[in-house]
């Protein structure tokens, strides 16, 4: 999906790609151009329908715009004012969203496990959490597909669904081969990928040169971001990329069963797309904020919000990092920054005091990360730059662990206003008592590891990592805001196609689960044909 010549992007495909009217009704219109809204205009715009994807950000050049520097890559990231609190307040910006064409999959660090059976199922077999209204097997499929599409390098998984994949996985840097070190002396499982990186060339993808700069861009282009894989495709088949376009309210008919379309400000000017169907894929924080700012006669408190679930049971994963100093040099930073993982303690352990579990990969923090890892230590001046210098002696590893959906956890809006005009959104988030027991017990785990694997010092920080849920998905609408399908209960011709559906997170990064959800409402919203399926 890349031209042949040197170039990182097919310019062409962007200068010739249709442009469609504010005043053509569209098939579809799609609110974000992330993992989950670039899946749908592809998949949508080859089933023949028109296509219009409106994402608030640039439409991004990696040629101009990426950079093998971490401070100067902070314009890939979403960070518009909100207000968080709660006993235990989660950070945003860089580490949840994306701003731009290709979203977040343009900066996340292209980890794409699958979720396990069981994640499908939390309620039935723990007691936690809710169960999903499709399976894991209902699923399959989809998964298998994205990651053919990716495509997704790594050796035969023996977690979940055992399952092989396509490409071979990629050579592990120091950072992996450390791990693999200390969880073969302590007896831990681990594996070799899986990363959305090509190893070898693809089509006319270049091999990964394993400069490590993933998170900022992958200025080579071997790393599958939507912007590079499946914008191309959906421009190609007559999709239209409206960038710099941020949608601000979703409107409804006179009866406020259908919606109609989307008004949303453009150079400083506001404008109304008309559609027979309406997407939003704005991602956890977003999705709802738009939501209950569409607010109308018929849902005063908020688009879809008849329940009070629009917003609710927002969650993040636990993901400590823990980092160990050896004697040689291990320069964590070459090698995509997650490379091996365990998931050996990913499912509920009857003779631990939590249920549900998390996973451990290696993750690598650059050095201005890295200084503030250091920092959160109490680290400062000549102690700190003396830890700096020490940089290629360290490697780290993370856990993502499996905190639960609570319903306090949500997003509302705030009092203070954007630069549009629009309430912000505040985000509120605590934990609970499992969820500070098993992030405890995974920093136990990376703390043996790295110890077994020679460290002479370790350090441990805090942190979240992966929003998901805000509009989660139910067998009714008593209990969720979307279907198996991705459809609004409440507006039948309007889906959310983000990570805010996910009912429950697991202990996986969620890109692959994402666009497989949308891989499979796209087929269901073809079969039901332009209308939507909908009254």
């Amino acid at each position: 999906m890349l031209p042949r010549d040197q170039r990182r992007f097919d310019h062409a495909l962007r200068e010739s790609m249709r442009r469609f009217s504010d005043a053509d009704e569209v098939d579809l219109v799609v609110v974000g151009c992330g993992a989950g809204g670039a899946t749908l205009a592809q998949r949508m715009s080859r089933h023949g329908w028109s296509v219009v994807c409106l994402e608030a950000g640039p439409f991004w050049d990696p040629d101009s715009d990426w950079v093998s520097d971490e401070a100067a890559s902070h314009h890939l990231y979403w960070t518009d004012p909100r207000v968080i609190d709660g006993a235990d307040p989660v950070p945003l910006g860089a580490n949840n969203s994306g701003r731009g064409v290709g979203g977040s999959t343009v900066h996340f660090a292209g980890y794409t496990p699958r979720f396990h059976p069981s994640d499908f199922r939390t309620y039935s077999e723990d007691g936690v959490g809710a169960d999903w209204p499709l399976s894991y097997g209902e699923l399959r499929p989809y998964y298998e597909r994205i990651e053919q599409e990716l495509p997704v390098a790594g050796q035969f998984w023996p977690w979940g669904d055992p399952h092989a994949y396509p490409h071979a996985p990629h050579p592990v840097g120091g950072n992996g081969e450390v791990f693999l070190r200390g969880a073969a002396a302590l007896g831990i499982e681990a594996r070799v990928g899986p990363v959305a990186i090509t190893n070898g060339r693809f089509g006319n993808r270049p091999h990964c040169v394993y400069r490590g700069f993933c998170l900022q861009g992958c200025k080579v282009n071997a790393k599958a971001s939507t912007l590079i894989t499946h914008v191309p495709d959906a421009l190609a088949h007559g999709a239209e990329i409206r960038a710099e376009s941020m949608v601000t309210g979703i409107e409804l008919d006179a009866r406020g069963r259908r919606a109609t379309g989307v008004r949303y400000v453009r150079h400083g000017r506001e404008r109304f797309q008309r559609a027979k169907v309406v997407a939003v894929a704005g991602y956890s924080i977003e999705t709802p904020r738009l939501l209950l700012n569409s607010t109308s006669r018929r849902f005063p408190d908020g688009l879809c919000n008849d329940h009070d679930l629009v917003g609710r049971y927002v969650m993040v994963q636990g993901a400590p990092q823990v980092s160990g100093r050896f004697t040689e040099e291990v320069r964590q930073y070459k090698a995509p920054p997650p490379e091996v993982t365990s998931e050996q303690f990913y499912e509920t352990d009857p003779s631990r005091p939590f249920v549900r579990g998390f996973s451990v990969q290696n993750v690598s923090p650059l050095p201005i990360t890295w200084a503030e890892h250091v920092a959160a230590q109490g680290h400062w001046g000549e102690d700190l730059r003396r830890y700096m210098e020490d940089y290629v002696h360290w490697a780290t590893l993370g856990a993502l662990c499996e905190l639960l959906p609570l319903p306090g956890n949500r997003v509302t809006l705030a009092d203070e206003k954007d630069r549009y005009g629009l309430p912000v959104a505040r985000f509120t988030y605590s934990q609970c008592d499992n969820d500070r027991r098993l992030i405890r017990a995974a920093e136990a785990v990376m703390q043996d590891i790295l110890r077994a694997a020679g460290a002479s010092e370790v350090m441990t920080i805090d942190r979240y990592a992966h929003l998901v849920g805000g509009c989660r998905m139910a067998r009714d609408p008593e209990h969720g805001v979307v279907d198996a399908d991705l459809r609004t209960f409440a507006v039948r011709n309007l889906l959310i196609t983000d990570g805010s559906v996910l009912p429950t997170q697991g202990s996986a990064n969620p890109a692959l689960t994402i666009m497989a959800l949308v891989d499979r409402a796209a087929e269901r919203l073809a079969a039901a044909g332009a209308s939507g399926g909908a009254s």
